[in-house]
């Protein structure tokens, strides 16, 4: 019996231990997880211990657990109203998503408080930003950017600011200050570009979009500057690159077209071909590479694109129209007289198909619906087209004579 009393005076006199010293340790060893549990300990052992709360705050906001975090810094703010610290963690995680509104009163609290410390002024510049009041958000950048002019950080921001509102040479400024001075916010200049994009400022976009050469959204922004402008000189190499780094087709189509306005032909159809091979299905890339094959003379190679895009689209009367062009001029009626048919069956047919209807009903020794056909291509015309016409009356004139001596 003794022996169990002096247990009981032992353990009643043992040190408890001390949970948020522990915490700290695990916290400074790069442990949250583990120093999470203990800083709980430590608030289930004095729940009105502030800086416990503040501590299990920092734990949880390392792990992402912003909700959980956010609660613990209220109720650290509720036990010491006031307390810098937690204002601006508070702040940051409230910003980090997206709220704001929230935010902002901690935030004026926090530069009343400390108004000559960077990291209260620039949070409190961001939330200000966010809430799309940036004349406001320009006072507090430029305070920030006073107490340490080397802030990256301060420096663009303050840049994005003037972006929202349209003072773009000042924006230029800062943001060409910002990636100086950090090479991580280099890649914000794009957003400056694109601000020069949008107020039709060509050449300062395309100055802009040059500086990114391994960027294939910036190479292709500054191809199509180049192209609308006229320029496809320049915009030829812009595309080649792009090309090299992606290539889609739509980045092929559009090297393509400015191989088209250089009179590059040879390169045209080699990035067509390239793109057909990419999307064997694609009906417009199909239709292009027949086209430019058929204005090459290229009859046969140009029938095979326009075949597979009338399999691609079967409804399409463009590709039926295309085929069956390509296939009477090569001379090959009977295939011509086939892709007409599916134009006739989509009750589409227009003067253009009745004459080269007429012309393969004619070389394949059909005198009398080739007749019937020139007549249909005369009464749909309409003057349109004089010299066709021409042609189809003096086929009529002696189709019939050859029939009238039969």
């Amino acid at each position: 019996m003794a022996f169990t009393c002096a247990l009981v005076i032992l353990f009643l006199f043992a040190p408890q231990q001390d949970f948020l010293a522990d915490g700290l340790k695990a916290f400074d060893a790069g442990q949250p997880a583990a120093a999470e549990a203990l800083f709980r300990q430590a608030v289930t052992q004095d729940p009105r211990d502030a800086g416990a709360h503040f501590n299990l705050a920092l734990a949880l906001s390392v792990q992402q657990k912003d909700d959980e975090a956010i609660q613990e810094l209220r109720r650290t703010l509720a036990l010491q109203p006031g307390l810098y610290p937690a204002d601006v963690n508070l702040a940051t995680l409230l910003l980090r998503n997206q709220r704001a509104s929230d935010a902002l009163p901690l935030l004026k609290d926090a530069v009343t408080q400390q108004p000559k410390e960077l990291r209260a002024n620039l949070l409190y510049a961001q939330a200000l930003y966010q809430s799309a009041d940036f004349a406001q958000a320009d006072q507090y950048f430029r305070t920030a950017i006073d107490i340490d002019p080397k802030s990256a950080a301060a420096q663009s921001g303050f840049a994005q600011s003037l972006l929202k509102e349209s003072k773009l040479e000042e924006a230029a400024e800062h943001l060409r200050t910002a990636a100086a001075l950090d090479p991580r916010y280099k890649n914000d200049l794009l957003a400056l570009a694109d601000a020069y994009e949008k107020a039709g400022m060509r050449a300062e976009a395309i100055a802009v979009y040059k500086e990114f050469p391994d960027n294939a959204a910036a190479g292709e922004h500054m191809a199509q500057l180049l192209s609308a402008g006229g320029n496809s000189a320049d915009a030829v190499p812009a595309l080649e690159a792009l090309v090299k780094q992606s290539p889609a087709v739509a980045n092929r189509l559009r090297l393509a077209d400015a191989y088209k306005a250089n009179k590059q032909t040879d390169k045209v159809v080699e990035q067509l071909q390239f793109a057909a091979a990419s999307e064997p299905d694609n009906f417009d890339v199909r239709m292009a590479l027949g086209r430019e094959l058929r204005d090459l003379r290229r009859f046969v190679p140009a029938a095979q694109q326009f075949t597979a895009a009338a399999k691609i689209r079967p409804d399409s009367v463009k590709a039926w129209n295309e085929l069956a062009n390509v296939l009477v001029v090569s001379e090959d009626y009977a295939g011509g007289l086939a892709a007409l048919d599916h134009v006739r069956a989509l009750g589409q047919e227009g003067p253009g198909d009745y004459f080269y209807r007429a012309i393969s009903l004619e070389k394949l020794k059909q005198p009398k619906p080739a007749l019937e056909a020139y007549r249909q291509f005369l009464a749909a015309d309409g003057g349109k087209n004089p010299d066709q016409e021409f042609q189809a009356r003096q086929r009529i004139r002696i189709i019939e004579s050859e029939l009238n001596h039969r």
